[in-house]
């Protein structure tokens, strides 16, 4: 029987709609929570032999949830050129390795939304299994996007309605958690569509979506024209990423279309901003007007009710793997109160990517999914970067 995992601290927040535990404890039985309340009660409960952590100082709360990575890419480097010279051993590997770094900034759950080959897949196996440690992995494998768009270079271009059909088919068969599909161009491919511009018809994407659901899969779609976050909106994706409500045109700004977004709040299609870790470096390079519009726009969204889930689109550039607790910082900026940040990040996310039920909060039953920090993230949003403990499934690791 696994020995037992008392975690007591000054303070416990176990997620929305609960009331923080002032000298609260969790107790784990291996990979899973047993108990949450006053440190006095849990300790009854307790083994004799039971293993402790105490942080008198610091406050436990659930794991972090990064809603959108790319393990494959490294933020440092021109991923399509970076990916063309790593056999999948190599890149496996190097994918482990970032995964490891995001589990010790204290993310316990990450969606994995493009590599090539369906590496993100077999990382999660391994970590399932124990071969490796990490964080909970949901994977989209190769992402959708017709021939020669954004992210050809990962091996999923399709074209017509039947080569859309037997590619999610055979992501089906491979064993993904979610289907990505490129709807707008992007940054980072050179020679594809404009980030403003559609990739796939209206018709296509219906039809994507529809193939999903037959096959129970929700669809993650990377979109940051407005025209194209519109067709999400109409054909039902479950997350619109980026969502950046770019207008088409030579000098593409910020475009208002409410109507839009609360289509989107209508359904609980959820937005994933994925802004940068280092979301002050993209605001300067946007300039001091685009910015603020861009900033309004994610305001306005979550006020018209759009649901927002943290995600930092970690492996490009301005986003280091492991950089979601400084990235949700933005959020701070954007006028949302620490404990608003705090269930975005984990209880709101974890609903949002289908695992609510087992993650995303701390209570009895739950997987063992916790993350220790100096201080009071409830009332300072930067204590979620003085990580010190978190668990994985009831494994430890220290950063």
């Amino acid at each position: 029987m696994p020995q037992q995992l008392l975690v007591t601290a000054g303070e416990v927040y176990p997620g929305r709609g609960t009331t923080p535990i002032t000298d609260g404890a969790v107790l784990v039985d291996g990979p899973l929570i047993s108990a949450v309340g006053a440190r006095p009660d849990i300790e009854a409960r307790a083994t004799a032999n039971v293993a402790r952590f105490d942080f008198p100082g610091g406050t436990i709360l659930p794991g972090l949830i990064d809603g959108h990575v790319h393990l494959a890419f490294d933020p440092t480097q021109d991923p399509p050129e970076a990916l063309r010279h790593l056999d999948d051993e190599t890149l496996l590997r190097e994918m482990a390795d970032r995964a490891g770094a995001a589990l010790r900034a204290g993310i316990t759950t990450m969606r994995d939304l493009g590599d090539r080959g369906g590496l993100a897949v077999r990382l999660r196996d391994e970590i399932a299994r124990g071969d490796r440690s990490g964080p909970r992995v949901l994977a989209a494998g190769t992402p959708l996007t017709p021939p020669g768009g954004h992210c050809w270079f990962l091996g999923g271009e399709v074209a017509g309605s039947e080569e859309i059909r037997r590619r999610i088919t055979s992501l089906t068969e491979l064993g993904v958690d979610v289907i990505k599909v490129m709807v707008s161009g992007g940054h980072i491919t050179p020679d594809s569509r404009k980030p403003w511009e559609m990739q796939f018809t209206a018709e296509e994407l219906r039809r994507i979506v529809d193939i999903s659901s037959e096959l129970q899969l929700p669809v993650a779609a990377h979109a940051h024209g407005t025209t194209a976050i519109a067709a999400c909106a109409e054909a039902g994706v479950s997350t619109v990423e980026h969502c950046t409500w770019m207008r088409i045109g030579d000098n593409p700004e910020i475009e208002e279309r409410l109507d839009v977004a609360e289509r989107m709040a209508e359904r609980g299609i959820c937005a994933c901003p994925a802004w940068p870790s280092d979301w002050r470096s993209l605001l300067d390079a946007l300039g001091a007007d685009v910015g603020k519009r861009a900033i309004e726009k994610m305001v306005r969204m979550r006020d018209i009710g759009v649901p927002l889930i943290a995600g930092t689109d970690a492996g490009v550039v301005r986003s280091e793997h492991g950089g979601l607790p400084a990235g949700l910082e933005l959020y701070r900026h954007l006028g949302m109160a620490p404990h608003e940040i705090l269930d975005m990040a984990t209880t709101d996310s974890a609903t949002a990517l289908g695992i609510g039920d087992r993650a995303g909060r701390l209570a009895a039953g739950y997987d063992a999914d916790i993350l220790v920090c100096d201080g009071a993230p409830l009332t300072d949003i930067t204590a979620l970067q003085a990580q010190r403990l978190v668990l994985a499934r009831g494994t430890t690791t220290r950063p």
